[in-house]
């Protein structure tokens, strides 16, 4: 149903360039830059600027494509669902953070495609920001982040909670303490989430608000990819500060040791975050119980 100028103002973004667009859909570069033209006097804006051998998308082509991403999703959505004769849907797209890609989430979600009689999950993972953003252009189903949304357009619904622990080797020497004391803290080697993480902010706001700063303590390297991270932590190299889910497989096989940090009180929720049109109450209630029955199996 949708128009083919939009799957190539689509394509010419993501690639940025009309050749590699031509390619991709099986047009002629004429073409392509036809359908372009078009939308431009369609719409009375233009979308891109040539700069330096490389196309750029105006302030306006910004705003025109975040549009047509949704009208896209919102098209195979629709595409999808009709082809559900029994209102099922055959593919759930699932977002994750990197946190969430740690813990038990995956399971539970490998979980729920093996019982759901021949549904399939496609789990995508990226930052909070841009699930949310996925989650309101339709490009998602279901996302399972850390705190809540604050746009009109999502819905949210509490998994679990979690906290913040210090995470340790078990060679450490503070590894034989019930908990850690910033003072502590401040004398060991870090290895902390990027500045942009949910675990990071949450972790440097709990610090403002008792009077800390960030800047007194030793970080020695910053990793996106919390694996890396345990790895680094279990060969002694540091402590880290992480959810102390995305550390609960490690803990049980007794590879590392958490403890709580003195004077930091750093909970939150996990939520399943959906947008307001999403109508499958059946999907929530399904990964709400297979996600209790796995945390229970766990303890």
């Amino acid at each position: 149903m949708i128009d083919i100028k939009i799957k190539t103002l689509l394509a010419v973004a993501d690639l940025g360039s009309f050749t590699k667009a031509a390619k991709q859909l099986s047009l002629t570069q004429p073409a392509i830059s036809h359908h372009i033209s078009a939308l431009e006097a369609e719409l009375d804006k233009k979308i891109f600027v040539r700069g330096k051998g490389e196309l750029k998308l105006t302030p306006d082509g910004e705003i025109i494509v975040k549009y047509a991403r949704r009208m896209n999703a919102i098209n195979d959505k629709l595409i999808g669902e009709l082809s559900d004769s029994d209102r099922h849907l055959s593919n759930v797209r699932i977002g994750i953070t990197h946190t969430a890609e740690s813990n038990l989430i995956t399971e539970v979600l490998a979980k729920y495609g093996s019982e759901s009689g021949g549904a399939s999950i496609t789990i995508i993972t990226e930052p909070i920001t841009n699930l949310y953003n996925m989650l309101e252009n339709y490009e998602l189903d279901l996302a399972i982040v850390d705190g809540k949304p604050s746009g009109k357009e999502l819905r949210s619904l509490m998994l679990d909670t979690d906290y913040l622990v210090c995470v340790l080797a078990n060679e450490n020497p503070l590894a034989r303490q019930e908990m850690v004391t910033l003072r502590e803290l401040r004398r060991e080697k870090m290895i902390l989430r990027l500045p942009s993480s949910a675990t990071r902010i949450q972790f440097e706001q709990q610090l403002e608000r008792i009077g800390e700063s960030i800047t007194d303590f030793d970080i020695m390297l910053e990793v996106d990819n919390i694996a890396t991270i345990k790895d680094l932590i279990r060969k002694n190299l540091g402590v880290s500060i992480l959810a102390k889910s995305a550390c609960m497989d490690e803990v049980l096989k007794g590879k590392i040791t958490v403890l709580p940090i003195e004077n930091l009180s750093m909970i939150r929720e996990t939520n399943v975050v959906y947008h307001k049109d999403f109508d499958h109450n059946d999907i929530l209630g399904k990964i709400l119980k297979i996600y209790r029955e796995t945390k229970r199996s766990y303890k």
